[in-house]
């Protein structure tokens, strides 16, 4: 009984039915020339089977030289990487470090100018410290007051009677002194008067800083002149015996102006501005 294969296009064929037509294939690529261009390298490659005609997908084989090269490429392009991230490194280093020294610089040259500022300052100090010393020791100097003799000592009083003397006391007080010992000015003041001074002899009156006036007589000589500033401690002149004496001596006197009889007593005004006598 002979069998019957049923027909339809979604019946799939037999085994037997794919062997004959793998069969027929191969016979109709020999036939065509196909498996001899296979066979010949050189003739397939100089005629490439295009996909749409043949349905064949192409195949791409990779030699071991390709392989090295692609190899070798990516070696080369990551070295590359490594090297420009080194040198990126390098650079941002190389600005950190010059920024470093930047910094340092600019920091000693400003502790420099702070250290050069500083040292001025102080010598300024030190310069207008000593300048106000001196002032004050120049302003003290000057405010200051001394014995129009040194070392001497008082041989007679103010108001001593006696008939020596026109108004019947001594207007003045007389430090001992031989002629020649220097005289000198009490204090700082302007000389209003030198010369001849009638009984007081040579004399010379001396308009203090402070407005008062003090006298000296029976000076021997002088010298001081009119409108000449003095300062304390100052030689005005020599002790003698000119005028109404009895002896060499200096004759002083202390004023509220610049006339004879406006003397106060000159041991109360010595000691006023400090002067022990």
């Amino acid at each position: 009984m002979a069998l019957i294969r049923p027909t339809g296009k979604h019946r799939r064929p037999s085994r037997l039915t794919r062997t004959t037509a793998s069969a027929a294939g191969v016979a109709a690529l020999t036939t065509t020339g196909v498996i001899s261009g296979l066979a010949a390298p050189a003739l397939a490659a100089d005629a490439p089977a295009d996909h749409a005609t043949t349905g064949l997908t192409p195949a791409i084989s990779v030699g071991d030289s390709l392989a090295s090269e692609i190899d070798t490429q990516a070696a080369v392009q990551k070295q590359a990487a490594i090297d420009a991230a080194a040198q990126k490194q390098a650079e941002e280093a190389a600005r950190q470090k010059a920024a470093e020294q930047k910094r340092r610089a600019e920091a000693a040259a400003k502790a420099k100018a702070e250290a050069k500022a500083k040292k001025e300052r102080e010598a300024r100090e030190a310069r207008e410290a000593k300048e106000r010393a001196a002032r004050d020791a120049e302003r003290k100097r000057l405010n200051a007051y001394v014995a129009p003799v040194s070392g001497s000592y008082v041989s007679t009083a103010y108001k001593a009677g006696g008939g020596m003397w026109s108004s019947g006391s001594h207007t003045g007080i007389d430090f001992h002194a031989a002629s020649g010992t220097s005289v000198k000015a009490v204090g700082a003041g302007t000389v209003v008067e030198a010369g001849w001074g009638g009984a007081y002899g040579n004399n010379v009156v001396i308009k203090m800083n402070d407005g008062t006036y003090t006298q000296y007589g029976h000076l021997s000589s002088l010298s001081v002149t009119v409108g000449q500033t003095v300062t304390p401690g100052q030689q005005i002149g020599l002790s003698g015996s000119t005028g109404n004496s009895s002896g060499p001596h200096l004759h002083f006197e202390a004023r509220t102006g610049a006339d004879y009889g406006s003397d106060i007593d000159p041991i109360a005004y010595l000691r006023s501005h400090g002067v022990n006598v």
